[in-house]
């Protein structure tokens, strides 16, 4: 007696299903943001550092080399000059000072008696610039009496016939404003200001320069985005 076939045995594979990802804990979220706050603060003092010690703003340095009267003359008690001042402007920055709103005034006794604009332009980073200005300043008055220098003169002196004469001077002051902005990184502008005093001693008699001192250089700066 024949057997049958023998029955087949189906095999099926069961294809298994995906597991789904757990959702984060909520000590790994915690843990995540501390890491990148610490890292955001990290970089955050990172710039101010390189902010505050590469590119921090600076006012420009002024320095006044030269004081002339190219004309001077006294008539009847007033006097009528040409007044010349040479000074070097350094720009500390490391990026391109533009300066603008810049001038120069002249003082005698307490009041203006003469001012000149100075024109617009650019100083680039670390360099140094040198300015003159020139301008004819208005009569005005003598401040009475005049005050008094002493000076050496040929006289009937001891000696060497060298003698002491008291010669008439007169005082004035300079002031030389440069007023500007840096910007930094191409984003944050900051406005700088430098001023520059100089006195400057003239005798009377012939307006020749005795003396010239710069008496103050002050500046101030602000940021500005």
């Amino acid at each position: 007696m024949a057997d049958g076939p023998p029955a087949a045995a189906a095999a099926s594979t069961a294809t298994p299903k995906p597991r789904r990802p757990r959702p984060p804990s909520g000590r790994t979220n915690l843990a995540s943001c501390v890491v990148a706050t610490i890292f955001l603060i990290f970089i955050v003092i990172v710039i101010l550092i390189v902010y505050y010690t590469v590119f921090k703003p600076q006012d420009p340095k002024i320095a006044v080399s030269a004081v002339q009267l190219p004309s001077f003359s006294v008539v009847n008690g007033t006097v009528n000059f040409t007044f010349s001042q040479y000074a070097s402007v350094r720009n500390p920055n490391r990026a391109v000072f533009s300066h603008y709103d810049s001038s120069l005034q002249l003082i005698y006794s307490g009041s203006q008696v003469g001012f000149m604009f100075i024109p617009a332009g650019e100083i680039d980073a670390g360099r140094t610039q040198y300015m003159a200005a020139t301008f004819s300043v208005q009569s005005f008055p003598l401040s009475a009496p005049a005050r008094l220098g002493p000076t050496l003169a040929n006289g009937d002196g001891v000696g060497f016939n060298y003698g002491l004469r008291v010669e008439p001077t007169m005082e004035i002051e300079s002031k030389l404003e440069m007023a500007g902005r840096v910007r930094v990184l191409h984003f944050f502008s900051h406005h700088v200001q430098a001023k520059a005093g100089c006195r400057v001693a003239i005798a009377v008699t012939d307006g020749s320069v005795l003396g010239a001192s710069q008496v103050s250089t002050t500046g101030e700066s602000h940021g500005l985005l």
